[in-house]
């Protein structure tokens, strides 16, 4: 269980406030363009100063740099490194040294496989296509295996055929394989339907309880109903 008590973020004018708790699965985090939404994530991954408490099955990971707290990032360029190979990029999950020994490369390329992706072990990201690259960054992710994983809207230049099928592997090999906390931000209300358990919103520098995905667009916050609008 994912805690957060009085999560705060101030940058200048702008102040993000948070209470609230989320457990294993996929949870949704929408709201307006500059409401916060990343900076929401970046808090919890540690990558902007705040205050408050955060916690991980009751024991407090907010005074953790990043590189220690049990969370994974996937942003939307994937951050996979131009001049690595896949097989070296994915193994940065193992190995922050890309020193792999013959286990770990067996172990590498049996992730690679598991996200559709056998066989890619030596190519570079530019060989790849947007798809290819979110799958080899999915695969990062699972080697690293923190339970909570955060996703600033990795598929979004995917088109809607492959955004789906990338959601679903997502879904399946994060949280019906591995049982992490993820959290998603998405723009796209059909994200969040596809495999989201519930919704948090933000808006108005408070990022609001979560609600359960059928709740919450069975009686959308108004600031949802205003985006639903615009984009009828």
């Amino acid at each position: 269980m994912l805690t957060l008590e009085a999560l705060t973020v101030r940058q200048d004018d702008f102040q993000l406030t948070a209470t609230l708790r989320i457990g294993v699965g996929v949870t949704a985090v929408m709201g307006p363009s500059g409401a916060g939404k990343s900076t929401f994530l970046n808090a919890i991954a540690g990558f902007v100063a705040n205050v408050g408490v955060i916690k991980l099955d009751g024991d407090r990971i907010d005074a953790l740099p990043p590189a220690k707290r049990p969370v994974s990032m996937i942003f939307q360029d994937n951050n996979l490194f131009p001049h690595l190979t896949i097989c070296e990029n994915v193994g940065l999950g193992l190995r922050l040294n890309r020193k792999l020994n013959d286990v770990e490369r067996q172990v590498v390329s049996a992730v690679l496989g598991r996200v559709g992706m056998a066989g890619y072990e030596d190519r570079k990201p530019a060989a790849l296509s947007g798809g290819q690259q979110s799958r080899a960054a999915l695969a990062r992710t699972l080697l690293a295996g923190q339970p909570i994983v955060l996703l600033d809207e990795p598929f979004a230049a995917l088109g809607p055929g492959l955004k789906h099928e990338m959601l679903d592997l997502t879904s399946a090999v994060l949280t019906e394989d591995r049982g992490c906390t993820v959290l998603m931000v998405t723009h796209d209300p059909n994200d969040a339907k596809r495999i989201a358990d519930q919704v948090v919103w933000v808006g108005d520098g408070i990022v609001a309880p979560p609600v359960a995905t059928a709740d919450f667009f069975g009686n959308p916050p108004e600031g949802l109903r205003d985006y639903l609008g615009k984009m009828g």
